[in-house]
């Protein structure tokens, strides 16, 4: 299977270390399938940041991965589940982390959505409603690790 990173630049060497903490699923390094949606990314990224908007691609042992006994979490679809791991992760309350994790992407106004809920203005519901991505269900992979990294290779 082949994995997908946008970015301001080429990624040569996975380094977790400059992965920002706070994220969807925790601090690692986040890929899709969407070879489009990872385009996307980095564009968004060389708006932000600077540089050349770049599509790293990886070549993923899922099979390997699932066979690992590495820690893993995969989310099938949006649920109250999802977003209160999301949660958990942005105000940086989850004390778990995972190798890998699966699941929806959230919709990039997620500060915004999240603040929402928190001062009340929204419910959980109307919250897991707003973080859908809204050009279709797309899924991210996260590594969280050096052990789940063991099975990205760049290609």
């Amino acid at each position: 299977m082949i994995l997908y990173h946008g970015s301001n630049q080429y990624i040569d060497q996975i380094d977790l270390a400059k992965s920002r903490p706070y994220k969807d699923f925790g601090q690692g390094f986040y890929l899709s399938a969407d070879e489009s949606q990872a385009a996307e990314l980095a564009k968004v990224r060389t708006d932000i940041s600077g540089g050349e908007p770049c599509v790293s691609c990886f070549e993923f042992d899922k099979e390997g991965l699932l066979k690992s006994g590495l820690e893993i979490k995969i989310f099938e679809e949006y649920s109250e589940e999802w977003v209160d791991f999301i949660v958990s992760n942005r105000d940086g309350l989850n004390q778990t982390q995972y190798d890998f994790v699966y699941g929806p992407i959230a919709d990039d106004k997620v500060g915004l959505q999240l603040r929402r809920f928190r001062d009340g203005t929204i419910d959980k519901s109307s919250l897991i409603e707003r973080l859908k991505y809204t050009k279709g269900i797309t899924f991210q992979y996260f590594f969280g690790s050096e052990e789940s990294l063991r099975y990205l290779k760049r290609i």
